[in-house]
């Protein structure tokens, strides 16, 4: 039975998923979304398999990461596993690892070594600090690029201490740039017929993120400190609290700034001398935010997300994750997307791709693999025999 591909964008493409933890599955799980044709290269059991962090298989972390590929046991510390795994290189357009540096080249899988068999390979590699470089060898983990990359410094409340983000987001945009980059490199290769290889680390993507606060101090030598809710340029922006909780408000410039105050029915803050520009509302921020409390605390913050909205001021909610997941909005947009997983048993729902192609969308067509699920399937298809197969097998190399 053919395997059911989650769009024709990419169906073209081959990709061996060498990846395991988050920032290389992550990377994976966007080819893969896209129709590419990705195989998922697992230890067999009893040759040092291990699960990812993220999880048991059936956890929802392995669960929502895998997706939409399929999976082989192949032992690349094996003779006959090297073998294999080099015959399905010369015929794959991706290679995405995210080994240690020094493991790749100990295998033998190295960049150098598989464009010698294949000039046309894209090879992907994700560390934690970069392929070189005085931290190179070093281990790397999400809550540390954090660290390093000064998101820490930057989030959470004045004063507080360093504060991580409550999602591994380095590791997630590591992977997301890693795909643009293969993308990149597969749109060059049609021009030149040449492979490349394409690199990035949890530090570079941290740092990348930082976006405008990176740039204040690039440009203008400002070191961005932690502000909390509130919005280090655009006044008043946080979050507010109502009758029955909070909102986030997000005010920019001085027409909104008075649409605001016309919509809390706060003339006297509109002409408040302390508050009649950009820069007096920045100096005098913790004496505003405390009046704008007092004006939102006689409605609840649906009526004042919907007065806000209505007088084109950007207002909204601040739910959980379940209240998220049952917005009307939200529902619309189909964030969260059924795929079968076995023949009568119930649909397992996960997060769909928050972004749409008009001819070619992508669905969640396959459940994640169970390791070794398409071994034989996929190895026939590189050409292997049964009889050579059987031999992997004998070899243990599968």
């Amino acid at each position: 039975m053919p395997f059911a591909r989650a769009s024709q964008a990419l169906s073209r493409f081959v990709v061996l998923d060498l990846t395991r933890v988050r920032a290389g599955p992550t990377c994976v799980r966007q080819l893969a979304d896209w129709g590419a044709d990705v195989i998922k290269i697992e230890q067999p059991a009893g040759a040092g398999a291990v699960e990812d962090m993220g999880g048991p298989r059936d956890g929802p972390d392995f669960l929502n990461l895998h997706r939409n590929k399929r999976s082989i046991t192949l032992d690349l510390k094996t003779r006959e596993g090297l073998a294999a795994f080099r015959r399905m290189a010369r015929r794959a357009d991706v290679v995405v690892e995210n080994f240690r540096p020094d493991v790749k080249k100990r295998l033998g899988i190295d960049y150098g070594a598989l464009k010698r068999i294949n000039p046309r390979l894209v090879y992907a590699s994700i560390s934690g600090f970069g392929q070189d470089g005085p931290y190179a060898a070093r281990p790397g983990f999400d809550q540390i690029a954090q660290g390093m990359g000064g998101l820490m410094s930057i989030t959470g409340l004045p004063g507080q201490g360093p504060v991580r983000v409550g999602i591994p987001i380095a590791d997630l945009t590591a992977g997301l740039f890693c795909a643009l980059g293969i993308l990149t490199a597969l749109l060059e290769r049609e021009k030149s017929g040449k492979g490349q290889r394409v690199e990035t680390s949890l530090l570079q993507a941290q740092i990348f993120m930082l976006d405008f606060q990176a740039a204040r101090w690039l440009v203008s030598r400002e070191v961005a400190k932690q502000a909390g809710n509130n919005h280090p340029t655009a006044i008043p922006t946080g979050v507010f609290r109502t009758r029955d909780g909070f909102i986030n408000i997000a005010t920019t410039g001085q027409k909104m700034w008075e649409r605001f105050c016309a919509a809390i029915e706060a003339d006297g803050l509109v002409k408040h001398p302390d508050y009649a520009t950009a820069a007096l509302r920045s100096q005098n921020r913790d004496a505003l935010n405390a009046e704008i409390d007092h004006y939102l605390a006689g409605r609840t913050s649906a009526e004042w997300v919907e007065r806000l909205n209505a007088a084109g001021v950007p207002g909204g909610p601040i739910y959980t994750i379940d209240q998220m997941f049952t917005d009307p909005q939200v529902e619309h947009l189909a964030m969260a997307q059924p795929v079968q997983v076995k023949k009568g048993e119930s649909p397992l729902t996960l997060v769909g791709q928050p972004l749409r192609l008009s001819r070619t969308p992508s669905r969640l067509a396959a459940p994640p693999p169970s390791a070794g699920e398409h071994t034989d399937a996929v190895l026939k298809e590189f050409g292997f025999t049964k009889t050579q197969i059987a031999a992997l097998r004998k070899a243990k190399a599968v």
